[in-house]
Formats: C-alpha cells, sequence, structure tokens
C-alpha cells in the first residue's frame, strides 16, 4: 500500500482495512476540534483534515482493487478446472462474470473458443492477449502453435476463411493431448450417433 498515505494515517504497512478506518476516524475527530483553534494550529488543522481524508479514500480503493485481482485470480483458476473437466458451458460463464477483462481473460476465451471448435475467434482472443501482455511467453508459444494447426489442416468454409461459427466439437477434432483446453471423446460422440440411428430404426419398425 502507498507508505506516504500510511505515514499520514500513522500506520505501517501490515495495516488491515479495519486499523485504517480506526485511525482515520480517531485523527478525523481531533483535527474537527482543532480546528476552530486560533492562529497557526487552526490551519494546521484544516490542512490535515483534507490529507487524512484523500489518504483514506486512497487507500481504501486500494484494498478494494488488490481485492479484485484476488479474486479473479481464484476465478481463473475455476476457469481453468472448469476447462480440464471439460465442462465448457460453466468456464464461458464464469468469464461472462468478469468485468475487467485482462490478457489472462481473453487467453482463457481463446481456449473456450478452440475448444468450441472457433478457430478464428480463437485466434483473435490470443492476439489480443498478446496486445495486452507482448511479453508473456505462453501466449505467443500457443499463437505459434495454433497458426502451425490451422496451416497445417486448413479447413476453408464458403467464403474462403476457416471456420467461424459454432459447430461443437466433432469426430474430426484433434485428439486429447493436441488440445489447449483438454481432451474431448470423439468416440463418445460416435457411440451416441450410432444409438440413435438404432433408435429411429426401432421406431419406424414399430409403427
Amino acid at each position: 500500500m502507498n507508505k506516504k498515505n500510511l505515514d499520514i494515517l500513522g500506520l505501517g504497512e501490515s495495516a488491515t482495512a479495519e486499523e485504517i478506518t480506526k485511525a482515520y476516524e480517531e485523527l478525523r475527530a481531533k483535527y474537527l476540534e482543532e480546528r476552530f483553534s486560533d492562529g497557526e494550529k487552526g490551519n494546521n488543522a484544516a490542512k490535515m483534515l483534507n490529507k487524512i481524508d484523500v489518504a483514506y479514500q486512497e487507500l481504501m480503493t486500494e484494498i478494494s482493487e488488490n481485492a479484485a485481482a484476488e479474486d479473479g485470480g481464484a476465478s481463473f483458476s475455476k476457469v481453468e478446472e472448469l476447462l480440464k473437466a471439460g465442462n465448457i458451458a460453466e468456464a464461458q460463464h464464469v468469464l461472462d462474470s468478469f468485468n475487467e477483462r485482462t490478457a489472462q481473460w481473453h487467453y482463457l476465451q481463446s481456449v473456450v473458443f478452440y475448444r468450441k471448435n472457433w478457430i478464428n475467434e480463437s485466434k483473435k482472443q490470443l492476439e489480443i492477449a498478446i496486445q495486452l501482455e507482448p511479453n508473456n511467453d505462453k501466449y505467443k508459444e500457443t499463437y505459434r502453435k495454433l497458426n502451425d494447426k490451422i496451416n497445417s489442416n486448413p479447413q476453408p468454409n464458403a467464403q474462403g476463411g476457416y471456420q467461424s461459427q459454432y459447430q461443437g466439437q466433432n469426430m474430426n477434432s484433434p485428439a486429447p493431448q493436441d488440445q489447449m483446453g483438454g481432451g474431448f471423446c470423439a468416440n463418445c460422440i460416435d457411440c451416441c450417433y450410432t444409438y440413435l440411428c438404432i433408435s429411429c430404426m426401432c421406431d419406424s419398425c414399430c409403427r
């Protein structure tokens, strides 16, 4: 926290929000009484009232921002856990709850889009993440791998670009170890599709 503001309130760097509030209220009561004094004492009290007000507001804002950053870190971890578990919808829901869109947010959004097979959108989110943190090697390496994948296995659409509309995961999706956000069971889709076909055939025969 800002050392200058802590010094104004007579506090150390380990001060808690409760201690900051208590010190502010005590000093404010003191200077409110002294400001009616004659001469330099009254003038100094008026100046100190302004200083402690500014110091208090800035310190409390700093505490709130730090708490929000810690919550954001926890939420990012939750998104990563959901992606590993294959819960794409819930991972997207958590990302949508963020007010601030940092580089890490855009990186995780890129992973979600990749898992949905939205290749163009995934690439765009990675580009934003790199613009926000140009020295992040993780983002740059992921971007390089994504470009390599696109160049080695292009899937043009009718407009001549790469797939950009949601089609979900399919049996042509990469193997689990190749995916940015974790694995996906293509065999499950195959089994479900086979079961659906058999069910439809039985319904037709029974009519």
